[in-house]
């Protein structure tokens, strides 16, 4: 069973949630207000449902907050229109799924299911010893990896997405695979969050151990994990800031990728002031 805790101030569409949360037999709790991430750890929910507009001025400091303090819970916020620029800054702080209000409580329940399966999958017993490839230490029981004792810094879904590609090493993981076993669910078409992450995640393992290459773009396909040291022409071609067309890929930002999938429009690119 799923203990949800619900922070929204919409009561017909809290009622009509909790009416199928009843249904169901989980375990809610409607929140009136942000709660301290010390109550969430009490209440021992699995998923938190919010909408930023009943958390006022701070609620890009509450996101991160749960987001950081809390990973082993799902985070999804259920709100009204939003820009690309919010989405994308709400999924940089942690968020784990966004939905867009109108939204029928089946989906909201079928969301926060795939979040909770995604998180439950991920809880490893700490004993598992780490995944060393290359110079990296990838530890299931930190959720992190390392080179050495430097933490390469990584969010719990880039660890996610790091750990996944590691544990099928040398093979090459499609797209649409990748999106299904991180985020929970199918990708929708157009996506662009695995690209968006993979290129975060290489930025991160380039700079922790910048003499290897573990991360591969197929282009039109997906991405394989398979360490490889760089010889002294390919690092200094690195450093220099030159690349191949893999690693110009790489560069793009999400603003770039989203530009590139919508074409040229002058009121989106105000967004994009958002991102950077």
């Amino acid at each position: 069973m799923i203990r949800l805790a619900i922070v929204d101030s919409d009561s017909g569409f809290v009622r009509v949630l909790t009416k199928r949360l009843e249904a169901m037999s989980w375990d809610h709790r409607v929140l009136a207000g942000p709660p301290p991430v010390d109550e969430l750890v009490a209440i021992r929910v699995n998923a938190l449902v919010v909408d930023p507009a009943v958390l006022g001025p701070n609620a890009w400091e509450f996101l991160e907050r749960v987001g950081v303090g809390l990973p082993a819970m799902g985070l999804v916020v259920c709100t009204g229109r939003s820009t690309v620029a919010q989405r994308v800054r709400g999924l940089r702080l942690g968020v784990d799924d966004w939905i867009t209000k109108p939204c029928h409580p089946e989906e909201v329940v079928a969301r926060v299911e795939a979040v909770v399966r995604r998180r439950r999958r991920a809880s490893t017993p700490a004993d598992v010893g780490p995944l060393v490839a290359g110079e990296l230490e990838i530890r299931v029981d930190q959720f992190q990896a390392f080179v050495g004792t430097q933490s390469a810094d990584l969010t719990r879904r880039e660890f996610e997405l790091l750990h996944l590609l590691a544990e099928g090493r040398g093979q090459v993981l499609q797209r649409e695979e990748i999106y299904q076993r991180v985020w929970g669910y199918a990708m929708a078409h157009g996506d662009r969050s695995v690209d968006v992450f993979i290129r975060k995640v290489r930025q991160k393992l380039e700079t922790a151990s910048p003499s290897w290459k573990y991360l591969h773009t197929h282009f039109g396909v997906g991405y394989r994990f398979d360490p490889e040291p760089l010889d002294a022409g390919a690092l200094d071609h690195v450093q220099s800031g030159a690349g191949d067309s893999a690693r110009q890929e790489a560069a793009r930002t999400p603003a770039d990728e989203a530009v590139a999938d919508r074409g040229s429009d002058p009121a989106f690119d105000q967004l994009r002031a958002g991102l950077t």
